[in-house]
């Protein structure tokens, strides 16, 4: 059935129970488009003029009917309470322990896409929604000793395989919003929130960031974030690396 669909890739630890989600859904609507296609035939059918010239009001009598809808019903109730609250409850109320994530902020902007990690001591530095501008992306306040370290990019993420990712979601102007298709991860950035959401990586690779929401005549230009899926080893050299410029911020305009 996955195939049938045509699913893209799947690259998170949550996204399986996603599409097993959209693969049931399709499986019940095709069973009511087959089921209530068969009727409409019989109907036109059975009750056609040439059989039935004079209208019959006293309607049906058994109820057939009322069981079809009370077994849809209990279908629908069944990948609602089965599937989907489960789901969506691990998603927003089950957040991994920090300590045992990657940590990363991203700002959204039009047209791209910042991103900041904490640096060596794991502390984000202190920030002021007030000193936010185009070369300050995340209003840092200056001279916080805990944010010295920290490291900053525009519009390529790396994350480690198997690991938690927790990002802290804000936007810089207007509602943009943060798809990783391969992820099964959708969540809008809203102006002055810092919204948090989580996935786990399982697959390394690199996969394109979408914005979900219109956001302007460049919004086309918002594909050009992506995130890099590596291994443990490979995410470290990379954080060493970005190290070495003392977290310097790459400001866009």
């Amino acid at each position: 059935m996955e195939k049938l669909l045509g699913l893209p890739v799947l690259a998170s630890e949550h996204g399986a129970k996603v599409d097993q989600l959209i693969i049931y859904v399709h499986y019940l609507m095709l069973a009511l488009f087959i089921g209530w296609s068969a009727y409409f035939l019989y109907v036109v059918v059975r009750f056609r003029k040439s059989k039935h010239p004079k209208a019959d009001y006293h309607g049906v009598k058994n109820h057939a009917a009322s069981w079809i809808e009370g077994g849809v019903i209990f279908a629908e109730a069944a990948l609602l309470i089965g599937l989907a609250i489960p789901l969506w409850h691990k998603s927003v109320d089950e957040f991994p322990p920090a300590k045992d994530s990657t940590e990363i902020q991203i700002m959204a902007q039009q047209f791209s896409w910042n991103f900041r990690y904490p640096g060596k001591d794991g502390v984000f530095g202190k920030q002021d929604i007030h000193l936010v501008s185009t070369t300050n992306n995340f209003g840092l306040v200056a001279n916080d000793e805990a944010g010295k370290d920290d490291i900053q990019g525009a519009n390529e993420m790396h994350v480690p395989v198997n690991k938690p990712v927790i990002i802290y979601l804000s936007s810089r102007d207007v509602i943009h919003s943060f798809k990783v298709i391969a992820f099964r991860t959708t969540q809008d950035a809203m102006p002055g929130l810092k919204i948090p959401i989580w996935f786990k990586p399982v697959k390394e690779g690199r996969y394109q960031i979408n914005c979900a929401q219109l956001c302007g005549m460049g919004h086309f230009a918002m594909a050009q974030g992506y995130m890099i899926v590596e291994s443990q080893e490979n995410f470290d050299k990379w954080i060493a690396e970005k190290s070495k410029t003392g977290g310097a911020p790459q400001a866009l305009e």
